[in-house]
């Protein structure tokens, strides 16, 4: 079978922390001549519904996608899921349970801010905040800004919104793991070597964590992406090699809300790339 050439399954819009609307991007990936592409909003498949209504036959190839932000005793995760049923019960009930925890986050943010800095907001524009599909830092960032709070939406996440401590409830990567399969989905670990802020997982730390997620279920891991380096790469190609897993590249495109290019994931021929990567874009095709 042919191979497309450029790829990038990883990227975001406003119904998460994205500055694109799902509608949007058919003209963007096109305009970044990609040939495959899925849409992975945290906690949310929406935009697959959208993109899957929309999408032409002369437009790049979709596959359904989304992202999980986990925690357990180990620490942080973030885990991609493809190719699965937005209608499976499965899916339904792993992205309630994700927007279900990202929304008492948002709230307890908003306590925190007021209580140790007094930065409140009109009631109105509290409610605004809530009602989007999947308000997260960064929303909160732009309204201080808006509000004179901060600068800069980075230096309200810095100075401000990250200064919380607080005891906030995640979805563990089993649970992740176990729903992406259960929608008959793919379960991928995204940008594997970063872990909470500026921590870097590689070496034998590494090879333990890929250990007991693969002891979950996970597949594959994200070995191209926009912030590796190429020994970051190399390493997490080295294990997809190791222990057989499959292979993506994405960009971790947010619109303007990052300085992120969209199809900027470091692998510039998937029909070329490694085996764990040829073996993912068969699945897909299988799935689609």
């Amino acid at each position: 079978m042919s191979y497309p050439v450029k790829i990038d399954l990883h990227m975001h819009t406003v119904l998460s922390d994205g500055t694109d609307k799902p509608e949007e991007m058919p003209a963007r990936v096109k305009e970044a001549g990609l040939e495959l592409f899925s849409v992975t909003d945290h906690d949310s498949v929406t935009a697959s519904g959208i993109l899957r209504g929309i999408l032409r036959p002369e437009d790049p190839k979709f596959v359904s996608g989304a992202e999980f932000s986990c925690r357990d005793e180990q620490g942080k995760y973030h885990i991609l899921g493809y190719g699965f049923d937005p209608d499976s019960e499965s899916i339904r009930e792993l992205v309630g349970k994700g927007h279900g925890l990202r929304m008492k986050k948002v709230r307890m943010r908003l306590d925190f801010l007021r209580d140790r800095f007094g930065f409140d907001f009109p009631p109105e524009e509290i409610e605004k905040l809530l009602g989007l599909a999947n308000p997260g830092k960064p929303h909160i960032g732009n309204l201080m800004v808006r509000y004179g709070f901060a600068e800069t939406k980075e230096a309200a996440i810095r100075d401000y919104i990250d200064k919380a401590r607080i005891r906030s409830e995640y979805i563990r990567p089993e649970e992740a793991v176990s729903g992406i399969l259960g929608g008959g989905g793919i379960p991928i670990l995204a940008h594997p070597i970063y872990g909470s802020g500026d921590q870097l997982i590689m070496g034998e730390e590494m090879d333990e964590r890929l250990k007991r997620l693969i002891g979950f279920g996970i597949r594959g891991v994200e070995a191209f992406y926009s912030g590796f380096t190429e020994k970051m790469s190399s390493e997490m190609l080295a294990f997809a090699e190791k222990y057989d897993l499959l292979v993506t590249a994405g960009s971790d495109y947010h619109g303007s809300n990052k300085l992120v290019i969209l199809g900027d994931t470091g692998c510039d021929n998937a029909s070329e790339g490694p085996r764990g990567m040829l073996r993912f874009l068969d699945e897909i095709a299988q799935k689609n």
